[in-house]
C-alpha cells in the first residue's frame, strides 16, 4: 500500500512553476516511489538499466532522441553528462514541468545541476518518514515555537504511541514492513552506500576505515564534531575526515547545524553539530540492537536529541525549505549552550530537548544569553520533551510534548 508524503503538495507545486524538477535524497527514502505515484502519467527511464547508462555517458542527444515528454529520470546521479543537454532541451520552450529527475545527492552532481540549470531548475530534497507522514498527520508547516504554529498544530495532534521502538526502529519507508529484518537491512544498505556511492565519489582503498568512520560519527550524533577525535578513532588524518564528513553530509546520511554568528556575539565556537537523519540507521552503527538499549543506554539523550531534531529538519524539507539559514545552535567559550536556535523574520526562537517528561527552570538557564544582544529580537522558547500536555516554563517558554513537532 503507497503512503502518501508530505512533499507531495510541494512537487505539484514545483512541477508548475519550473522547467525542470531534481529530487534529492539519501537512499532508500522513496523517491521513486513517490514520484511514479504522484506523476504517473510521466514516461519513465532509470539510469539503473546499463544500457540507458551507457548511451546517457556516452551520447546525451541520443539518450533523448524520440523520448516522450514529460520526462522522469532517475538514478541521474550516475550521469552528469546529460545536464548540458537537459539545458538544450528546456531552453526550446518556456513549457513547466518539462522533466523531473531523481538522484541521491552527490558532489558532482549538485555542481552540475547548479551551474547548468540555474533559473530553469527546483531542487528539493526528501527525507526519510517522519512521524507526521507514519501517523498520516495532516499538517505540513515547518516547526516554530511560536503561539500561532502552536494554536494551528493543537488541531492535528495524533499521540506518538511506542516512541523509543520507532525511534530505534528507523524511518526508513522499508521498514514499515514489520516483517523486514531490521539487522539485516541497515547491513545491506551500508554495503549499498559503500558499493554504489562511496566508491564511485572517492578512491577508497580501505572499507573497514571508512565503516569505523561512520561508526564514530555515529557515536557522536547530538555532539560537537571534533575532527581530531574522530581522526584518532578511525587512524586517518583531519583532512580525510572532512572530506569523508563532507561526502556523508552531502549524501543525506547526516546533517551539520552550525553556531549562529553576528556581530556582537564574539565568544561562539566555530565547529558544527552533527545529527544522524535515520536513528535506525544511528542505533545499527553503534549496536543498539534492541530499542531498550537504545533508551535505558548512555546515548539515549542523544539518540532522543537525534530525532527530535531530524524530526525538525523533516518539517523544513517536506514544506519545501531549506534549513542553511534556518537552524543553529549556541555554544560560546564558556561552555554555555542551547541545543537549537530557529531563526524566522529576524526572530531567534531557543529550543532545548530533553528526553524527560518532567521540566523546569534550571533546564533553560542558558536562554538569558540571549537577552543582552541587540542585533537580534528573542522569541518564544520551547523544551521539546515527552510531556503529555504543554506546561507552561515562564512567559515566554513552554514544554511541548514530542507531537507538537
Amino acid at each position: 500500500m503507497y503512503l502518501h508524503r508530505s512533499i507531495e503538495s510541494v512537487l505539484l507545486k514545483a512541477i508548475n512553476q519550473t522547467k525542470v524538477v531534481l529530487v534529492t535524497g539519501a537512499r532508500q527514502t522513496g523517491k521513486t516511489t513517490v514520484i511514479r505515484n504522484v506523476f504517473s502519467d510521466f514516461n519513465y527511464i532509470t539510469l539503473d538499466d546499463e544500457n540507458m547508462l551507457i548511451l546517457a555517458k556516452t551520447d546525451p542527444p541520443l539518450f533523448f532522441k524520440d523520448q516522450e515528454y514529460p520526462l522522469i529520470i532517475d538514478e541521474v546521479q550516475y550521469a552528469e553528462e546529460l545536464f548540458r543537454t537537459i539545458k538544450l532541451i528546456a531552453d526550446r520552450n518556456s513549457e513547466k514541468g518539462q522533466m523531473i529527475l531523481t538522484g541521491s545527492q552527490t558532489r558532482k552532481l549538485m555542481e552540475a545541476a547548479s551551474s547548468m540549470l540555474v533559473g530553469r531548475m527546483s531542487i528539493l530534497e526528501m527525507s526519510s518518514l517522519s512521524l507526521r507522514e507514519f501517523f498520516k498527520v495532516k499538517y505540513n508547516k515547518p516547526f516554530i515555537s511560536t503561539n500561532e504554529y502552536i494554536k494551528e498544530r493543537k488541531d492535528h495532534l495524533v499521540k506518538y504511541d511506542d516512541l523509543w521502538k520507532k525511534i530505534h526502529r528507523g524511518s526508513m519507508p522499508e521498514l514499515l514492513d514489520e516483517e523486514r529484518d531490521w539487522e539485516w537491512f541497515y547491513r545491506d544498505y551500508i554495503r549499498t552506500y559503500l558499493e554504489r556511492d562511496i566508491r564511485k565519489i572517492i578512491n577508497l582503498k580501505d572499507e573497514l576505515k571508512f565503516r569505523s568512520f561512520l561508526v564514530s560519527l555515529a557515536a557522536r550524533s547530538g555532539q560537537i564534531v571534533v575532527y581530531e577525535d574522530i581522526a584518532s578513532d578511525v587512524g586517518v588524518d583531519i583532512k580525510t575526515v572532512q572530506n569523508w564528513l563532507s561526502i556523508v553530509e552531502v549524501s543525506g546520511i547526516v546533517r551539520l547545524i552550525h553556531t549562529y554568528k553576528n556581530n556582537i556575539i564574539k565568544r561562539m565556537i566555530k565547529s558544527p553539530k552533527l545529527y544522524f537523519m535515520d536513528t535506525g540507521l544511528m542505533c545499527y552503527l553503534v549496536g543498539w540492537k534492541t530499542y531498550e538499549q537504545a533508551r535505558n543506554g548512555a546515548m539515549s539523550g542523544n539518540i532522543f536529541e537525534t530525532f527530535v531534531v531530524s524530526e525538525i529538519i523533516k518539517s523544513y524539507y517536506n514544506a519545501g525549505k531549506e534549513i542553511k539559514d534556518t537552524l543553529f545552535y549556541y555554544r560560546d567559550k564558556d561552555k554555555k549552550e542551547i541545543d537549537l536556535l530557529i531563526f524566522d523574520d529576524s526572530i531567534i526562537h531557543p529550543i532545548e530537548i530533553k528526553s524527560s517528561a518532567s521540566v523546569n527552570k534550571n533546564m533553560i538557564k542558558n536562554f538569558s544569553v540571549l537577552d543582552n544582544n541587540k542585533e537580534i529580537s528573542v522569541g518564544r522558547g520551547a523544551v521539546i520533551c515527552l510531556s503529555e500536555n504543554i506546561v507552561p516554563i515562564t512567559e515566554s517558554v513552554d514544554a511541548l510534548p514530542i507531537e507538537y513537532i
